[in-house]
């Protein structure tokens, strides 16, 4: 591998991408003739006395979605290799295109470039408050994430605006927001107009990736608890059960949920479960006839400030669990194997 010093990139970069490549640290920049407004072309990498040529690809931002159009279309002209250029991506969009061999810089700083004879890797800064997420409209979180899966769950189904609305139980202006912005994504299709307009979801995959990537949730409290029983299995059904006799709204996520729908999940070294937002998480313990515990914990009850994360909750084993959106989202942001298990979730289960 040669050392980072020495990478050039040279060729018809255009302004935007020529701005952005000049700041990545161990690469310089020759790009003759650019700087006059023109749309980039393609590019050679330079490396000793190797050179690799690369097509480009110049984005304002980077989401989830946006990265797996751009794999798409690097997979369908394999040659030359292509290199994504943008002003911002999201942590979820770069390890979507490190995965499927895509090259990509950033003007945060942050660059992943694998050719014969190279690796170039660089984690740049923080955007302030959202570790480099990209602002857009309708953002899937909240509400606005209970729609998109919705859409999820019915993916062959032709939604228009009132129907998503009425499954999901928000605003028609939410519903329209949520299409709307998936429609510019390319993640969805429209098809006829006015009262007749209907939307298709066509790029299930990258719809997921952007709901786990962008579904998050606000003021959340955690309560931990203990309570005796012989396996996890059995403490998820004996407490989903307690709850329902105290009429308290839940679902069962994580590690637990997932060992109930796939056979993928080996240990369960904690059971959680969201809980309605309006009950006391003391109310909680003591319905559950569990121990409030600040060591050795096998319950984790989490509460946001509304109820969406029990949006399309379903009962499996007599036990009330997310739905599998939800869970592929919720087992993503676990550190404990949470990756691995949400995409034996994805293989197994949801099927994209």
């Amino acid at each position: 591998m040669k050392k980072a010093e020495i990478v050039k990139i040279e060729g018809d970069l255009g302004p935007e991408a020529l701005r952005i490549l000049r700041d990545v640290p161990g690469v310089a920049v020759e790009a003759p003739g650019t700087g006059d407004g023109r749309e980039p072309g393609g590019a050679v990498v330079r490396f000793g006395r190797a050179a690799e040529p690369v097509a480009l690809a110049v984005r304002r931002q980077a989401n989830a979605a946006t990265a797996w159009q751009l794999v798409q279309q690097a997979q369908a002209a394999p040659a030359p290799n292509l290199l994504v250029v943008a002003a911002a991506t999201t942590a979820e969009a770069r390890a979507i295109l490190e995965q499927h061999g895509v090259a990509v810089v950033d003007g945060l700083g942050n660059a992943h470039v694998e050719l014969p004879g190279l690796v170039l890797h660089t984690e740049g800064r923080r955007r302030r408050g959202d570790g480099g997420r990209a602002p857009a409209q309708a953002r899937l979180a909240g509400k606005a994430g209970v729609a998109a899966q919705a859409l999820l769950l019915d993916p062959e189904r032709d939604w228009k605006v009132q129907d998503l609305a009425g499954d999901a139980h928000v605003s028609i202006g939410l519903a329209h927001r949520v299409l709307a912005r998936l429609e510019r994504e390319g993640l969805v299709a429209a098809d006829g107009a006015g009262p007749r307009r209907v939307r298709r979801v066509v790029d299930r995959p990258a719809l997921l990736d952007l709901c786990a990537e962008e579904n998050t949730d606000r003021g959340v409290r955690r309560a931990r608890a203990y309570r005796l029983a012989r396996d996890p299995r059995e403490l998820a059904g004996a407490v989903s059960a307690a709850l329902d006799a105290a009429g308290i709204g839940h679902a069962v996520t994580g590690a637990a949920a997932a060992a109930l729908v796939a056979p993928f999940v080996t240990a369960v070294p904690v059971s959680e479960v969201w809980v309605d937002s309006l009950v006391t998480l003391d109310d909680v313990v003591a319905a559950c006839d569990a121990e409030t515990v600040d060591t050795g914990a096998n319950l984790t009850f989490v509460q946001a400030n509304g109820d969406e994360p029990l949006a399309f909750r379903r009962q499996v084993e007599s036990t009330w669990i997310v739905n599998p959106v939800r869970l592929f989202s919720d087992l993503r942001r676990d550190p404990r194997r949470g990756r691995e298990q949400a995409e034996s979730l994805r293989q197994e289960v949801i099927g994209f």
